[in-house]
């Protein structure tokens, strides 16, 4: 089995910042991308930022709401991955889901797996 658990989420003051991490647990052979995700209240879901295996470069993306304010890592030797958020604006109020391509053993495709969503809230 394969987990993906959450952390770093909570209550922060617009202009603020947050860092959340998201590692992943279980019989895990490989791990393709992995990224963030958020939904508002009333909106789908949308890609926040992703980021590729370190293998082919680490290649990163954002959405455009958040580039220059957040940054996405990862860390292959924890199978972990980060999110920092600078900048907080009100309509960053989200849950935030962590999202990653992994294949676990005895398994024969890469398979994506969400973890189970942390709260963020920005105040005015």
């Amino acid at each position: 089995q394969v987990q993906l658990v959450e952390s770093g989420g909570g209550l922060v003051q617009a202009g603020g910042s947050l860092r959340l991490s998201c590692a992943a647990s279980g019989t895990i052979f490989s791990i393709n991308a992995m990224g963030w995700y958020r939904q508002a209240p009333g909106k789908a879901r949308e890609l926040v930022a992703g980021i590729d295996q370190i293998t082919r470069g680490g290649i990163t993306n954002y959405a455009d709401s958040v580039k220059g304010r957040f940054t996405v890592s990862r860390d292959n030797t924890k199978n972990t991955v980060y999110l920092q958020m600078n900048s907080l604006k009100l309509e960053d109020t989200a849950i935030y889901y962590c999202n990653a391509d992994i294949k676990a053993y005895g398994s024969s495709p890469y398979t994506a797996y969400w973890g189970q969503g942390t709260q963020v809230t920005v105040s005015s």
